[in-house]
């Protein structure tokens, strides 16, 4: 897995420069993104950066299509395997009631539902696991979706050229104490509890989920304002649980004043906890170098507990029976 990780800013570039055949996606005032797990986390990171747009922006994780969706709504489908029952379930509802359509796979039932009923479909290769493919399946869904997001060109060369930079402090060659993806790994307890803002959802729900399957641990994870009305009570009575406060270098102001108060809090009740900030520039470029961050830190983790990320055998026990 971690061979497939050091490659990721190649993967992303060659993801993003092969030539894609043109779409007709005009006229859409609604866009849907529907897939699971993995999948799931490319959808949270695509209503992140169509957040400051006019266009309505719904995401999927389930079996049922939002009542709005109709024949001016684009749904967009993302499984990696193909075989997902619950996007499979959005694909064909949205096809029913004639939604514009792009599905992204590499292959599987949903390849085959596509091409029998002549629906734009994406073929994309899979790097060693769904949560691994990440970077291939979103620099291609960037590349074929340029028509409509509110980004520009640059910003995802960017993003990819951060990644690199990245990529020289923190790859599994760098097992040295200026590795803060290792320096993180080493601290994170048996139940980390990540605190995020608003902007930055996709990022930290994505952190969660590679801790949850590469790591095998339970994690919280909590929006930083919402969590100061109710998730902050507990603080005063556990101890076993430590906060990772993720960041964004320009957050909205009434944001970093209400970090500086729960971090006062801390301080207080002392509760230990770790910052990461992103870096600064686009939206796309802050969220791809923290997943990138983030999902190293996963890896690391799990190797210091001298467990396996691959294998996930509860969601196949899961799988076995729907």
């Amino acid at each position: 897995m971690y061979k497939i990780y050091d490659q990721w800013p190649e993967i992303a570039y060659e993801s993003f420069k092969i030539k894609q055949k043109s779409i007709d996606i005009e006229k859409i005032d609604h866009i849907v993104f529907a897939g699971m797990g993995g999948s799931g986390a490319l959808s949270d990171l695509m209503f992140s950066l169509f957040s400051k747009t006019g266009i309505h922006i719904d995401i999927v994780k389930g079996y049922l299509l939002p009542k709005t969706v109709n024949s001016k709504t684009l749904v967009v489908t993302i499984s990696v395997s193909g075989n997902t029952v619950e996007t499979l379930n959005i694909l064909r509802a949205a096809h029913k009631i004639k939604s514009k359509l792009i599905s992204f796979s590499n292959g599987g039932k949903i390849e085959k539902y596509c091409k029998k009923n002549k629906l734009e479909f994406f073929k994309v290769p899979i790097y060693h696991s769904p949560r691994a493919s990440f970077a291939s399946f979103l620099y291609t869904m960037l590349n074929v979706l340029q028509p409509i997001l509110p980004i520009q060109k640059s910003e995802i060369i960017n993003s990819i050229k951060k990644m690199e930079q990245l990529r020289d402090q923190i790859n599994s060659k760098n097992l040295n104490n200026k590795n803060d993806a290792l320096n993180l790994a080493k601290w994170i307890p048996d139940v980390p509890v990540i605190y995020y803002p608003f902007g930055l959802q996709s990022a930290a729900i994505r952190f969660k989920n590679s801790l949850q399957e590469n790591s095998k641990l339970h994690v919280i994870s909590e929006d930083i304002i919402e969590a100061s009305h109710n998730g902050i009570v507990p603080w005063r009575n556990s101890k076993k649980f430590k906060p990772i406060l993720v960041r964004g270098q320009d957050d909205f102001i009434k944001t970093k004043e209400r970090w500086e108060i729960i971090k006062e809090f801390f301080n207080e009740n002392n509760v230990e906890y770790k910052e990461i900030f992103s870096i600064s520039g686009d939206i796309l470029t802050k969220i791809t170098n923290l997943i990138y961050f983030f999902d190293y830190v996963s890896i690391y983790t799990a190797s210091i507990r001298k467990i396996d990320p691959t294998p996930t055998e509860p969601i196949k026990f899961i799988k076995k029976r729907i």
